[in-house]
């Protein structure tokens, strides 16, 4: 063997692995916690994946105060716009691939075909929300007929500031599935990521930043879901909340919290596998209905006086 080959198999052996440091996202940026603090996540065998932020109340506060600053903006974007961005997500992740399906192979402890299939369905989901923002408001607005020389007009508007406590089971689609539809029609989210699996969660934040979405519009925490959620359960700028990654006993202690500035609530529902086409239910969860009366003029046999 030539010293050469010996020199260049030394310098293999000794290189050191490049660790990712996992960050929150907040505001477009990406902070660590203010705590200082990190906790030890593992995969489905224990063994050591990474150091993440464990947030504290100061990190949503500081979230909630990001998602506000982006939603003037972002409510008032074109449906078409926010399709437009959403699909670029898709773009983005399939780009990705390979990347999330080791990440979700490792967090929930599955196969590289089964991951795989969990990765793409989260990337198909994008694409199908990314098609229904400029449809939703004909499905749930309409003209109403009334009595009188009036129109009246119907149309969904966006609820504000959500709150979205990520599914615990399912660390990407799981997640997607609840965070696409709230950014689809026009709200700035607060996610509050798997604790036991937030790796996906966080490295999401990584697309949404080269993505074209808004800074503010996202905003990814991790940690101990309580901890993190009771703030935001009765923060007076979060105007709704989804329990999704709530057991039973916390949903109740938040929607007693919600209640304080009567939040919209979406209590944890079952749901067998995320895989399954979503519905609309989770984009008319945070939707308010604004009716518009505009008089016509006089009405006579002739139609209107215009």
């Amino acid at each position: 063997m030539s010293t050469v080959e010996k020199n260049d198999k030394t310098e293999r052996a000794e290189r050191l692995s490049v660790f990712k440091t996992y960050k929150l996202y907040v505001g477009g940026k990406f902070p660590r916690s203010e705590s200082g603090r990190v906790y030890e996540v593992t995969d489905s065998k224990d063994n050591w994946l990474a150091n993440v932020p464990l947030s504290s109340r100061k990190d949503a506060r500081d979230a909630v105060v990001a998602a506000r600053k982006a939603f003037g903006g972002w409510s008032g974007a074109t449906a078409y716009n926010r399709g437009q961005i959403l699909y670029r997500i898709a773009e983005m992740l399939e780009g990705r691939r390979e990347q999330y399906v080791r990440e979700v192979a490792d967090a929930e402890g599955l196969s590289k075909s089964k991951a795989a299939a969990q990765v793409d369905a989260a990337i198909d989901r994008w694409v199908w929300y990314a098609g229904w923002t400029d449809k939703i408001a004909q499905v749930v607005g309409g003209g109403n007929p009334v009595a009188g020389p009036f129109f009246n007009i119907s149309s969904p508007e966006p609820t504000g500031v959500v709150a979205v406590l990520a599914p615990q089971e399912s660390s990407f689609l799981g997640l997607v599935s609840v965070l696409a539809p709230v950014i689809a029609t026009g709200n700035t989210a607060i996610v509050v990521a798997s604790e036991r699996s937030p790796l996906p969660a966080l490295s999401l934040g990584e697309v949404l930043a080269t993505s074209d979405l808004p800074g503010g519009v996202v905003n990814l925490l991790s940690g101990r879901t309580a901890e993190i959620a009771t703030p935001l359960a009765a923060h007076q700028d979060v105007n709704a909340i989804d329990l999704a990654g709530a057991d039973e006993v916390l949903a109740k202690e938040l929607e007693i919290a919600a209640a304080d500035n009567l939040k919209r609530v979406l209590r944890p529902q079952p749901v067998d596998d995320w895989a399954a086409a979503p519905g609309i239910d989770r984009m008319t969860a945070f939707l308010e209905t604004k009716t518009v009366w505009h008089p016509t003029g006089s009405l006579g046999a002739s139609g209107s006086s215009y």
